[in-house]
């Protein structure tokens, strides 16, 4: 059993102990357990699954950002996450539409990092509420 923190710039979305956690990493998914070894990644959109005390498992969707793993201390820090449970679909993809419109009429004032990374998420959001496996 660890803490695990995830936090976005606006908050911490989720704060517990857990058992396990799953998350996508920029070198692929990567599993944590207790007394993991001390490690900072990346993160790239995917889905992140915890197994908190209870054995109940909570999926949610994260987009860019980075994981801390320290003396049974986990801290994911990203750009934005949601559980998968309530994600909008509709919203996310009205959102895969809006990005790739912005992609398409992009006439170089836009800024097309950040365009990707929107596509990026909203790709994610979308194949997660759908509930589909990795």
């Amino acid at each position: 059993m660890y803490t695990l923190s995830i936090v976005t710039p606006e908050k911490i979305f989720y704060e517990a102990e857990v058992t396990s956690l799953i998350i996508p990493g920029s070198e692929g998914y990567l599993g944590v357990l207790s007394d993991h070894a001390p490690l900072i990644t990346a993160i790239v959109p995917g889905k992140v699954r915890v197994k908190d005390t209870n054995a109940k498992e909570i999926d949610m969707a994260v987009s860019f950002g980075f994981f801390e793993i320290s003396s049974n201390h986990a801290t994911l820090l990203v750009d934005s996450v949601e559980f998968a449970k309530n994600i909008d679909l509709e919203r996310a993809r009205e959102a895969l539409e809006r990005a790739k419109r912005r992609l398409a009429d992009a006439a170089g004032e836009i800024d097309l990092p950040r365009a990707h990374r929107a596509l990026a998420r909203a790709k994610n959001r979308i194949r997660i509420a759908g509930r589909e496996d990795e």
